[in-house]
């Protein structure tokens, strides 16, 4: 239950000083001079005012990097294909609280992973993976008969399995704007957020 840096605030003197040691590697890096961080964790404690450095060994068995990640993809932007899929197929947690108070019959589906549906979840909502789903592994977990909500986190992800949804036929499916997060901050403020 640890708080996270939205909830419990980050030192900003504490990245401005990791900042300036990332930049003294970067241009040590760069000139070829001097002793870099490579093969080391350097650990900063603030309070204390201390550092040390850790050694690290590359993974025997781990792949090696040969080029940058998809940073898109990595830090949860929509891509364009969930953005035309959520135009016109998105609701608010209001809605979703309506439709369960209203006893409408539908598919409440949490997309996030099982260490998140763990620590909260939408009452009702069952858990099927992202990865599951985009795979076309769960597609047959998916009700025909009756109208599918999808949620994750914050959105991001129940977009990209909506239009993934979308495209294998589900066309009565809907995404929830704000996801558990927004679920928690309006709806049932006990719930935990991460």
């Amino acid at each position: 239950m640890v708080p996270s840096c939205a909830e419990g605030g980050v030192l900003g003197v504490l990245c401005a000083t990791v900042g300036a040691i990332q930049a003294t590697e970067a241009v040590k890096l760069i000139t070829g001079i001097g002793d870099t961080l490579l093969g080391r964790l350097m650990v900063y404690d603030a309070l204390e005012m201390t550092f040390r450095t850790i050694k690290v060994r590359k993974d025997p068995e781990g792949e090696p990097i040969t080029e940058l990640i998809d940073y898109d993809n990595f830090c949860g932007v929509v891509s364009v294909e969930a953005q035309e899929a959520a135009a016109g197929s998105t609701i608010t947690v209001d809605e979703l609280k309506d439709m369960m108070d209203a006893g409408k019959d539908f598919d409440l589906i949490d997309v996030r992973e099982p260490n998140e549906y763990e620590i909260v979840s939408i009452p009702g909502a069952r858990l099927i993976p992202k990865d599951e789903i985009l795979s076309g592994r769960a597609l047959a977990e998916l009700p025909n008969d009756k109208p599918i909500v999808l949620h994750c986190k914050t959105g991001v992800r129940s977009a990209e399995v909506l239009a993934a949804v979308k495209a294998a036929g589900f066309k009565d499916a809907v995404h929830v704007q704000g996801g558990v997060t927004s679920w928690a901050t309006r709806i049932d403020k006990t719930l935990p957020t991460y």
